[in-house]
């Protein structure tokens, strides 16, 4: 599709409301890779039947990349039926009553992930000092870590950095950390990487009892490895270390030790540049991100020449979603729960010379109410709200003060699980005024969808969804 295309088809329907798209598919293979899609229970018995005829390479690509059997084509197909099928509750009767756009594609399809975390656990072999990802699950005590050299999703320096972290922890004298109240230590290593080449390894780590000194020593031993040792093959352009003993920590719980090299990677999208912090959000895959970019800024400002509104932009991650749409506003807010990613997303503003940007850290469902009824107060032309949150959606006090402020009238959602929890905020923006949950605004109507490919060959895709009342 052209890079106009979109942006064209938007704004036409966006003013023509009534259009309908009908899909068809190509094949009895496709259609049956969708109906499989669609009803997990059958798909989970048939993975419980081919399991045994499987090798360990195939049962790991059938977990992380479920549809790398299907072309490309069909991959869409089944993308663009399980999201109908999805938004299908939103309507009276099971049939769609807004526009549905053709899902749009990822430029890129293989090698595209720009980051992944590789896990430390027993392999095929039984070594507890294999790098990789899992197939089985901890309840069922049947956890195998599968090495991910086949997976072709993920690129090859992502590949190497893994190869190279499993053969430092296999020459190590301490053990891994499996699991957390049975000691060990070494944990998993994630890879960034940006379209310039550079690199970011960031190495997991529990101290157990260890003292300082003894976390230095080893601390010294990783370093020297990737700098100068057989790791150096992986030319890291900035190597993290954070020892925590919780499973996940933030960088204001357990600060990231710099061993070497560069404090952040930068990332060029639709013209703008961004800075990468260890644990910033950014999307996975850079091309397509261009898209989702475009269409959400395209969603959210339709007209191009009109620099009067205002945009809310709630879990803004690094900015990068409200950054590539502010040429077209006339002031962009910001609000997002980790002070790291918002000061990350102050920075980038700077970088990019853009004065009409302002960033909030803090929870969304405290800051909101206050906020939004100041931005409704001071004018100012349009406010619109755009909301990308993760797939536990958001709290319902966040829905209460997007819903209950009469100054939004245009709301764009962005969700990589639309039918799980982002499913009951949709029905909290659409239902008819409810003051027991204290929804008393009037109730928005999706407009306009779109799905956007952000991670070919999986199940997963982004739905973005234009709201208006």
């Amino acid at each position: 599709m052209a890079s106009g295309r979109p942006f064209i088809l938007i704004k036409r329907l966006l003013v023509r409301p009534k259009w309908e798209t009908r899909l068809h598919f190509s094949s009895k293979d496709t259609f049956a890779a969708v109906q499989a899609t669609l009803q997990p229970e059958k798909n989970r018995q048939r993975k419980r039947r081919w399991a045994g005829d499987l090798s360990w390479e195939d049962r790991l690509a059938s977990v992380v990349t479920p549809l790398w059997r299907l072309s490309y084509e069909e991959q869409l197909e089944v993308k663009q039926k399980h999201q109908e099928k999805i938004l299908e509750q939103l309507c009276a009767g099971g049939k769609l009553t807004f526009p549905f756009l053709p899902i749009l594609p990822s430029p890129v399809r293989d090698g595209y992930r720009n980051k992944s975390t590789f896990s430390v656990n027993k392999g095929v072999d039984g070594n507890p000092k294999t790098v990789g990802f899992y197939v089985g699950k901890g309840k069922h005590r049947n956890i195998v870590c599968v090495t991910a050299d086949h997976l072709t999703n993920i690129p090859e320096t992502h590949k190497r950095v893994a190869r190279c972290y499993q053969e430092f922890i296999r020459r190590s004298s301490l053990e891994p950390c499996l699991l957390f109240h049975k000691g060990g230590h070494w944990r998993e290593v994630t890879v960034r990487t940006n379209a310039a080449g550079h690199t970011m390894a960031v190495v997991y780590f529990h101290p157990q009892e260890l003292t300082r000194e003894e976390v230095a020593a080893h601390k010294e031993d990783l370093a020297e490895f990737f700098a100068r040792g057989a790791g150096s093959a992986c030319e890291l352009d900035s190597l993290y270390f954070q020892e925590s003993a919780m499973t996940r920590c933030t960088h204001e719980d357990s600060p990231y030790q710099l061993l070497y090299g560069r404090t952040h990677i930068y990332e060029q999208i639709l013209g703008f540049s961004f800075r990468i912090s260890p644990d910033a959000f950014f999307q996975v895959n850079r091309a397509a991100a261009r898209v989702l970019y475009s269409t959400v800024r395209d969603l959210c400002v339709p007209d191009s020449e009109d620099r009067s509104g205002t945009l809310l932009d709630v879990c803004c991650g690094t900015g990068a979603m409200g950054i590539a749409a502010s040429p077209r506003l006339r002031r962009l807010i910001g609000v997002e729960l980790i002070e790291q990613a918002a000061e990350d997303a102050r920075h980038n503003a700077a970088l990019n010379k853009l004065h009409n940007c302002e960033f909030i850290a803090g929870k969304a469902e405290v800051v909101l109410p206050g906020l939004v009824s100041q931005l409704a107060s001071c004018g100012g032309g349009r406010l619109v709200a755009v909301v990308n949150p993760a797939r536990a959606g958001l709290h319902h006090r966040v829905i209460r003060a997007l819903r209950n402020q009469p100054a939004i009238r245009r709301l764009v959602y962005v969700s990589c699980k639309p039918d799980g929890e982002a499913m009951r905020n949709f029905r909290e923006l659409c239902c008819e005024p409810d003051p027991k949950r204290k929804l008393t605004g009037d109730a928005f109507s999706p407009r306009l969808a779109v799905p956007v490919d952000m991670f070919p060959q999986t199940e997963h895709c982004e739905l973005v969804i234009a709201f208006e009342r």
